[in-house]
């Protein structure tokens, strides 16, 4: 998989355009009305007051407290950026707040604070403990944060977390127990050498002894060399740790070492270094960008080495977002009063577990792998997997409470675990799976507007990205002048403009194909030839002939004048079907598919069933997602029998008949759809009760297209799409003026078609 590549501009837009920075507060409340001001402040906030004047512990039951965290930091230790200080730790902070929320369903405010006292940080945070849940210390140099951390862990009665040390301890502990599970190696007898000894590695190695790992079989070293116990002016935390062996220097006490934790700098540990460590060797080489060893590096030097790094293009990432979100969460809806030692074990185990258990299809495919499995590549669980949510936070919730730290005790599981997947919704993080699942393959994907900058933006995102190769149609000097005004970098991407000279060849060889299919249909190889020279027609014609992937266009054409071409060339993967589209729409329920949107204007009964179908295996194909299909009207399950209803109906029997395997049931209108307890009292025979519906299939072209256009417009959902459905290779046609985003989701998509199309050869 390749790297992502982050260009400075792009990162500097992100947080500019729009709203500067990454969060902001929204109302839970409704707002829209006097009454509803009134009771949100004067005169009806007062209610709420009273009673938690009354009852302290009441400000969990009237506030957003229980579900807010602090992010704090004073920015003396930020990311590999160093003491930039406050202000310059801010995106930072905001970024923590945006996964706490993404990943777990927690609010966060951030809090950078202009002291660098300790004193001082612990009078500010102590004096905001009436304000937050929880508190996540983040980016404190040490020693500093130790003492922090300990002291507002004494004083405050809310769960305190300093992440830089304790997540990815948390995440290593859980790499260390299954490497030495597949290693079939002793715990107690491991021999383990730390590169680094700041708060992750003290952390880590405290983690460490909790889980067996002899305190005498630990040699820590640091920029100076092996931390010796005849060191001067060692500090506390340093001290803990120092030896009396007979080692100086890293290359010293790697000797015969099961395992090596870095957390230092990149390239500390030589190929030299590695060959002298013990049989199937555990390296952690976690520093970032540059881990302490390069993976493949260590793969060429060793080929029983067991390996886990930071970055997410190797296996076994350990990434901190797999611990923090899910032990806040926990720890918040049991009210525990701190986060102590038993509840980071528990963190650690269930996070062991869930790697070693089969993995569900949804993780796989996200991962575009065949099989994902316990093994030497797979010892800690992938980030995008909705499962550590499920597993980590109950199991941290069940820790506090058998500690004896939790104030609100957990009694019925199932439906805690139900109350954790509703908190978060329902879209799975589909935009982030497929994102993932594309990069795993990227494909040759060809653009018909490639002077357009919406699209050679894109078209860079997803070559840095890894999810496509670029193909470029256009003129070459007015794309490259665009390339330079824009400031953008496509390398040696290919660029083609099929009216040039140098293109005829290309021309002559396409148009003699395009004549043969069409030499029957009205085109003589005179207009065959032209029709090669507009870039659509040539786009298509790449496709057809395995010199791309998969085309996009559509961005500055109408839509007919886009998919004409390609049903000439490249047609529909079954004679005599016609193509239809289909939206997904990314709303707060999850995703939703909207069919058809732009292609078959008043479909008869059979030609809804194909629709059906068409956006059913889709959805089940390339997101991965079981259909559930309802066939919408203005009536309800023969209410009306106007001709329209009716036709759904047919239709809606009609599917039963052909596909019984798809969940699927109509006419229905769109609020009994989606109003279970509606429908089970008055249609209990409905196949959509306990299947609430995903696929929208709308009597007409001109329904389907108002309800996803009001939506969008509405900032109800964000809409992807047109998908083209039915074509016999991928196609995919672009929404007229859409945004850079809108350009990127669709190359994302082309290039998972063109993916299971390979698949399915």
């Amino acid at each position: 998989m390749a790297k992502s590549k982050i260009r400075v501009q792009d990162a500097l837009d992100y947080h500019t355009k729009g709203s500067p920075g990454k969060i902001e507060v929204i109302p839970t409340k409704a707002t829209k009305t006097q009454r509803d001001l009134a009771l949100a402040y004067s005169p009806g906030v007062a209610e709420p007051c009273r009673e938690i004047a009354d009852n302290v512990e009441d400000v969990y039951k009237y506030t957003a407290k229980g579900n807010l965290v602090a992010v704090i930091s004073n920015g003396t230790a930020v990311l590999g950026l160093g003491n930039i200080g406050p202000e310059a730790s801010k995106p930072v902070m905001e970024g923590k707040g945006l996964l706490f929320k993404i990943f777990a369903g927690i609010d966060v405010f951030d809090l950078e604070l202009n002291t660098t006292s300790i004193e001082e940080f612990i009078t500010v945070v102590k004096a905001l403990e009436p304000t937050f849940g929880g508190i996540n210390l983040e980016d404190i140099k040490a020693p500093d944060c130790f003492e922090i951390e300990s002291r507002l862990k004494e004083e405050l009665n809310i769960p305190i977390m300093h992440d830089d040390q304790h997540g990815t301890a948390i995440i290593s502990g859980a790499g260390l127990i299954n490497a030495l599970k597949v290693l079939q190696k002793d715990v107690s007898k491991v021999k383990v050498v730390v590169s680094g000894a700041g708060a992750s590695a003290i952390s880590c190695m405290k983690i460490f002894i909790e889980l067996g790992v002899d305190k005498k079989n630990i040699v820590v070293c640091d920029s100076k060399g092996v931390i010796r116990s005849d060191r001067e002016n060692l500090v506390s935390s340093k001290r803990l740790f120092a030896t009396d062996k007979d080692l100086y220097h890293l290359e010293d006490a790697i000797v015969g070492a099961d395992v090596f934790l870095g957390l230092s700098q990149g390239n500390v540990l030589t190929p030299e270094m590695l060959k002298t460590m013990a049989p199937d060797p555990v390296v952690f080489a976690l520093a970032n960008p540059d881990p302490e060893i390069a993976y493949d590096l260590a793969m060429r030097t060793r080929k029983d080495v067991l390996m886990a790094t930071g970055r997410s293009d190797h296996p076994n990432q350990v990434n901190n977002v797999l611990g923090f979100p899910f032990i806040f969460r926990g720890a918040l809806d049991v009210r525990a009063t701190e986060i102590n030692e038993a509840m980071k074990l528990a963190a650690v185990q269930a996070i062991a577990e869930l790697a070693q258990q089969p993995v569900p299809d949804v993780v796989i495919k996200a991962y575009n792998k065949e099989t994902i499995s316990f093994g030497r590549d797979y010892i800690i669980p992938k980030p995008l997997d909705p499962r550590l949510l499920t597993v980590v936070a109950p199991a941290v919730a069940k820790a506090a409470m058998d500690s004896g730290v939790a104030k609100k005790p957990i009694h019925d599981w199932e439906e805690y675990k139900t109350e954790l997947v509703k908190r978060l919704g329902k879209d799975d993080q589909i935009i982030r799976r497929l994102s993932n699942k594309a990069r795993h393959s990227p494909k040759r994907i060809v653009f018909a507007e490639a002077e357009d900058y919406r699209v050679l933006k894109a078209a860079q995102i997803a070559m840095d990205e890894g999810i496509a190769i670029p193909i470029l149609l256009g003129d070459e000097d007015n794309i490259n002048s665009l390339i330079q005004k824009h400031k953008l970098d496509l390398g040696d991407t290919m660029i083609i403009n099929p009216s040039s000279k140098e293109s005829k060849s290309m021309v002559d060889r396409y148009a003699k194909v395009f004549f043969e299919k069409r030499q029957r249909r009205g085109y003589n190889l005179y207009e065959a030839h032209n029709a090669m020279g507009k870039r659509n027609y040539f786009g298509c014609m790449m496709v057809e002939m395995g010199e791309a992937d998969a085309i996009i266009s559509g961005i500055s054409r109408k839509y007919v004048n886009t998919i004409k071409p390609a049903l000439q060339i490249i047609g529909t993967d079954k004679p005599g079907r016609k193509v239809s589209s289909m939206y997904l729409m990314l709303t707060k329920r999850g995703p939703l598919f909207f069919t058809d949107t732009t292609m078959i204007p008043n479909p008869s009964s059979e030609e809804l069933v194909d629709i059906a179908y068409q956006a059913a295996t889709t959805v089940q194909k390339m997101m991965n997602i079981e259909p559930k299909v309802a066939f919408l009207a203005y009536s309800n399950f023969g209410s009306s029998d106007d001709a329209e209803p009716k036709m759904v109906r047919n239709a809606a029997a009609m599917m039963k008949e052909k596909h019984p395997e798809i969940i699927s049931d109509g006419e229905v209108q769109a609020n009994f759809a989606f109003n279970q307890n509606e429908l089970k009292e008055n249609y209990p025979f409905s196949d959509l009760i306990d299947n609430e519906p995903n696929v929208l299939v709308f009597p007409t072209l001109t329904s389907a297209n108002i309800a996803y256009k009001l939506l969008q417009v509405m900032k109800s959902a964000e809409a992807i799409g047109p998908i083209v459905l039915g074509m016999k290779k991928p196609v995919h046609i672009l929404q007229l003026g859409s945004s850079v985003r809108e350009v990127l989701n669709m190359i994302t998509i082309a290039t998972i078609d063109a993916q299971i199309r390979e698949l399915n050869k």
